[in-house]
């Protein structure tokens, strides 16, 4: 499911318009972003939750070349679903 899919079965499910639906999942991406650019984690019950992470400094490999490269820090985001999220994946249909 892309974007645009997901907007259509949103406001499918909702009975709104579309339009609607965009605004609604804009805002829910840019406020998830900005809670995690401040460092805050963001929890859904039953969906999961979002957390930042630091990721060291690391020497790597270039692998067409086999030289070594260094690959700075950076922030990640971390994803665990929650268990109502994970027993819908996993439930046998």
């Amino acid at each position: 499911m892309n974007k645009s899919e997901l907007i259509d079965a949103m406001a499918a499910d909702a009975g709104i318009s579309k339009g609607a639906a965009k605004k609604a999942l804009e805002s829910f991406i840019s406020n998830v972003g900005g809670a995690l650019n401040k460092g805050n984690r963001v929890s859904l019950v039953g969906f999961g939750s979002w957390s930042v992470s630091n990721r060291a400094a690391r020497e790597g490999r270039n692998p067409q070349t086999g030289k070594t490269i260094n690959i700075a820090a950076k922030n990640v985001v971390k994803f665990k679903p929650g268990a109502e999220l994970d027993g819908a994946v996993n439930s046998k249909k």
